[in-house]
């Protein structure tokens, strides 16, 4: 995996020449190295650029963001060399906040190709679990074993979940404080991806994202739970690569009349 220094955005397998870069945004308490196996499971001429959130694995000693607009404008000040190719922003859970505030950001300075979002209700709805950051361990632990998302032996590592109560209690910090300005859309493609067996989210959630879609709005399902994005099935690979492939070309900025 390769980085930039002093960069968030790290390239689990860097491409050569990719006709499309998706640069993926992780769950509360996750880290860049969620997207490994989606990385290695995607064409050679898409290539991730995985975003690493501050306080964990190698940026453990920084603090970890206070907020969502925090960590949108490290990404995108990031992310913006990027801008000249296609690239789309996908964001997995909390990761879906982070992802749409810095696609914000990045359409001033010119059109984004897309943004694809999963697990995760719209901004503007009240998210559960916004004070899993005050609630005692064993229910964080009890709500990890619903998810999915933690192996069952690295639970029953007292080091691993002590890592990644820090975390999770860090990140729903962040969420708990994050509210969506009011009248916020994006004017690019938006695609929410529903996982049929996702126990936290319904479609018709999923399909409240389109309250955010200024520039076209669609839907696409997974087979799986909460994080059948970032597993090992290929189908997800599959569908995203089909998304990319299809989604029309951004629009060129208006040039100004005379």
């Amino acid at each position: 995996m390769t980085r930039t220094e002093h960069s968030p955005v790290r390239v689990p397998r860097p491409r050569t020449a990719p006709a499309a870069r998706l640069a993926c945004f992780p769950h509360a308490g996750g880290t860049a190295g969620a997207f490994a196996a989606l990385a290695a499971a995607l064409p050679d001429d898409i290539e991730v650029l995985a975003l690493q959130y501050p306080g964990r694995q190698e940026r453990r000693p920084e603090p970890c963001a206070a907020g969502i607009p925090e960590l949108a404008a490290e990404a995108a000040h990031f992310l913006a060399p990027y801008t000249g190719g296609p690239l789309f922003l996908l964001g997995h859970s909390m990761g879906a906040l982070v992802a749409f505030e810095t696609t914000r950001l990045l359409e001033r300075r010119g059109p984004v190709a897309g943004l694809l979002v999963s697990a995760a209700r719209p901004p503007g709805d009240d998210w559960q679990e916004r004070d899993l950051d005050t609630v005692d361990d064993e229910r964080i632990v009890a709500e990890l074993r619903r998810l999915g998302g933690v192996p069952e032996p690295l639970l029953a590592e007292a080091d691993v979940v002590r890592e990644i109560l820090r975390l999770l209690r860090a990140d729903h910090r962040a969420l708990r404080r994050y509210r969506c300005p009011p009248g916020a859309r994006v004017t690019t493609p938006v695609t929410a991806l529903h996982a049929d067996a996702d126990p936290k989210n319904t479609m018709a959630q999923t399909r409240g994202w389109a309250r955010y879609a200024a520039g076209g709005f669609g839907t696409a399902v997974l087979s799986g739970g909460h994080f059948a994005l970032t597993g090992r099935d290929p189908g997800a690979a599959r569908l995203l690569t089909r998304l990319l492939r299809t989604a029309p070309a951004p629009a060129a900025p208006a040039r100004p009349a005379g």
